[in-house]
């Protein structure tokens, strides 16, 4: 038995501390032989290059490679077109003066090229695949392809399924082409082609007729183009060339770019009094002419 003075050294001794338990070993660290990634890549800067550019000019952290011309003009121009941005300058304006302007416009410069890169996205994504059952645009329907090679067509070529003519199974928007199943695509995408070009002269014709008296004006021949980005022209002596592939859009569309040129044929210009021609039978013009800019056509 411990002695009393023993028991009060226990007391007062300090408890020994536990142990704690050991901490588990270091995972093995593993050696990637991949090499990292740059920082200067990680975070690398969107970029917008023309294909003819040479300038560059970083704004924010966007770089723009743009196509740099001189030309006789008073100021500096600006023009945003679906292979990029170019920039035109006087002769006597120094490159400086430039740097500072496109410095300055960076705001509506980068907006535009986003918008032109989303709209070729748009207009790449919707690329028809020229076989049976293919869609394309007619008057804002989507029309399918069917290949028929009997032949027995009021039109050359090709005929649009109507009521009276619908078979069983086939949708009502068809267009049977008199090519066999074995058609290449460029066969296929002709043979629409075609048939929409006849439909466009056709339309195009009747539109013209209903608005002329409604614009005092008079047309006198009207001509088909395929312009990439120019939906038509008018000429003083009342001929009209509109673009064929209009006849994708919807008629109000169709309406506001035949009125377009007529209005021409009164004003030869794109004053006030130009587009009050416009309005005074297409009050909805400036809505119409935003679905023209906006829609994504398919590319042919």
């Amino acid at each position: 038995m411990p002695s009393p003075f023993q028991l009060l050294l226990d007391l007062f001794d300090e408890p020994k501390p536990i142990a704690a338990p050991s901490a588990p070993a270091p995972p093995a660290q593993v050696h990637d032989p991949r090499p990292a990634l740059a920082l200067d890549r990680a975070i690398a800067p969107h970029t917008f290059r023309h294909p003819q550019a040479n300038r560059q000019a970083l704004l924010g952290h966007v770089v723009i490679e743009y196509q740099f011309k001189r030309a006789k003009r008073r100021s500096i121009g600006f023009s945003i077109a679906p292979e990029g941005l170019t920039v035109t300058a006087p002769r006597w304006v120094p490159l400086a003066e430039i740097d500072e302007a496109v410095r300055k416009k960076a705001a509506w410069i980068t907006a535009r090229l986003g918008d032109a890169r989303e709209r070729a996205e748009r207009i790449e994504a919707a690329r028809i695949q020229w076989k049976e059952g293919a869609s394309f645009p007619f008057l804002g329907e989507d029309v399918i392809v069917v290949l028929d090679p009997r032949h027995g067509f009021h039109e050359a070529g090709a005929m649009l399924n109507t009521e009276a003519d619908a078979l069983p199974g086939v949708p009502r928007h068809a267009l049977h082409v008199g090519l066999p199943q074995s058609a290449e695509p460029k066969q296929i995408r002709d043979a629409v082609q075609a048939w929409l070009m006849r439909q466009a002269r056709r339309v195009f014709a009747e539109r013209l007729d209903h608005f002329a008296p409604r614009l005092g004006v008079r047309w006198k021949r009207l001509s088909l183009s395929s312009a990439g980005t120019l939906w038509g022209t008018a000429k003083q002596d009342g001929s009209i060339r509109l673009n064929w592939r209009l006849v994708h859009f919807r008629m109000p569309v169709i309406d506001y770019v035949v009125a377009h040129e007529l209005s021409h044929l009164r004003e030869m210009n794109h004053s006030p009094r130009f587009w009050d021609t416009v309005r005074s039978v297409m009050p909805d013009y400036e809505e119409l002419r935003g679905q023209l800019k906006d829609e994504a056509l398919p590319p042919w």
